[in-house]
């Protein structure tokens, strides 16, 4: 008796070809360096706006934090506060 074509089992012709080769896998910072030429010319300012706007943000957050004096940034006068509630 022959076996069906179904149960023969052979390999398909994706698992016989070899492994992919990873594109960062065990690059030095040089070679990774080297793939920023890759980048198009024209994602270069959209760049340096998103990197200058996270550099403002980040600026105006801290100096928020250290200027204003309202801005409370701990608990303050607990003792006075009555007791918590256990149901919250």
């Amino acid at each position: 008796m022959y076996a069906t074509r179904a149960l023969r089992m052979m390999p398909t012709r994706r698992m016989m070809r070899p492994v992919p080769k990873e594109d960062q896998s065990a690059h030095t910072v040089s070679q990774r360096l080297r793939k920023i030429k890759d980048i198009p010319a024209e994602l270069w300012p959209l760049a340096a706006v998103v990197g200058f706007a996270l550099f403002a943000a980040g600026y105006s957050t801290f100096r928020k934090f250290t200027v204003d004096k309202n801005l409370r940034l701990a608990r303050q006068n607990r003792k006075d506060e009555p007791a918590a509630h256990d149901d919250h």
